[in-house]
């Protein structure tokens, strides 16, 4: 009897049954996309902010008096202690900095990076590089010039380029001219062991970028991590990027959170009204159900059915679309496909129920019905 009746009362209002299913779908599919999407949102922010480059630097702790070029020189053997700790999904670099003078003698002033050229890419991929970049760290002949400075010394792809500093020389083939647009258009970059021996300071750098990927919590652990291995040395986060990296994580979470609470409101809202109006059209079954002897919790419990019912299969329907809603969220904001996730489906089914009942609360009113006024036809 109580499937007969259930059944009855799902074909019996199917215009405004259709009409609650539809937003139980709308407001399912909309809180599934953006609960798959926040699932992913901090690997994908992650993978955005590393093309921003390095978010970590190792140096020597600032010194008073320090004026010397080589003063805050930390040794090469730190490398040892950072590559390790390569666990925490990036990548890191070594720097020197000297300025030479380049060109014909007596040459142009020019800032000479030495670094490793196979990593420095990873570090900072926004760089266009017009020659070959598929540079490696032993490769002792070769370097990369910053735009201006080819434009300065007429250093064009495989043109010689020679270094003076001091009494030392070294003379580089380029190997492909830099367009980053920031400083590195006024730079040369060459593998450090060039750099060591221009400067006379061989088995030494003056810091270590380095790119960690993950949210800004994981930056601070791995800057944690380092700074106990390296208690000597500084260990600071770029400011500009973790920060900004933080703020724009806040803000989008806080976006995803206010949006599906709205989404689920208004769902809550138009499942209130189509139960209003069900409520008004069902008073006389049920003063005829609670005239042959059915109480209060059974009549109650078939409209609870027909509500769960409906939830349950908007909650399938708009987790269904709502993984291809988020598949195309992510290939439009990201360029990237997010993978459906199945965990998220339970979720939804629960805030749909949840939703569904909180806007079956007009079947409440059907309890106070009294069978004698529906059967005298008032």
């Amino acid at each position: 009897m109580f499937k007969r009746l259930l059944w009855h009362l799902l074909n019996g209002n199917r215009i405004r049954l259709t009409v609650a299913l539809l937003a139980l779908t709308s407001g399912g599919a909309v809180v599934s996309a953006l609960m798959n999407l926040e699932a992913d949102i901090n690997h994908r922010l992650a993978q955005e902010f590393r093309s921003l480059g390095a978010n970590l630097v190792v140096s020597a702790p600032p010194a008073a008096g320090a004026s010397a070029v080589s003063s805050g020189l930390i040794d090469a053997s730190v490398m040892q202690v950072v590559e390790p700790l390569d666990s925490f999904g990036g990548t890191a670099s070594p720097y020197l900095y000297v300025v030479a003078r380049a060109g014909s003698a007596p040459g142009r002033e020019v800032v000479v990076a030495g670094t490793w050229l196979d990593r420095v890419m990873q570090i900072s991929p926004w760089w266009k590089i017009s020659g070959d970049s598929s540079l490696s760290r032993a490769d002792l002949t070769h370097c990369l010039v910053g735009r201006n400075v080819s434009r300065n010394l007429n250093a064009i792809s495989g043109s010689t380029l020679t270094l003076y500093y001091r009494r030392q020389t070294a003379n580089l083939i380029v190997a492909g001219v830099i367009d980053a647009g920031g400083p590195e258009d006024n730079q040369i970059f060459a593998n450090l062991p060039v750099v060591q021996a221009l400067a006379g300071e061989a088995g030494k750098v003056q810091l270590v970028q380095l790119s960690v990927a993950g949210s800004p919590d994981d930056i601070r652990a791995v800057q944690a991590e380092l700074q106990s291995a390296l208690p000597n040395l500084s260990v600071k986060p770029v400011p500009q990027i973790t920060e900004a990296e933080g703020m724009l994580l806040h803000r989008i979470r806080f976006l995803i959170f206010s949006t599906g609470l709205l989404i689920l409101v208004l769902t809550a809202l138009c499942i209130l009204a189509t139960m209003a109006a069900l409520a008004m059209e069902r008073r006389r079954d049920v003063g005829l159900m609670k005239a042959l002897g059915g109480s209060v919790q059974k009549v109650l419990r078939i409209f609870l059915a027909e509500v769960g019912i409906m939830a349950f299969a908007g909650g399938i329907l708009g987790y269904a679309l709502g993984m291809l809603l988020s598949v195309w969220m992510g290939e439009r904001v990201f360029g990237t496909r997010i993978a459906p996730r199945w965990e998220v489906l339970p979720a939804t089914l629960i805030l749909m129920l949840l939703v569904a009942f909180a806007g079956a609360m007009p079947l409440r009113l059907l309890g106070n019905v009294r069978p004698a006024v529906i059967l005298r036809g008032e």
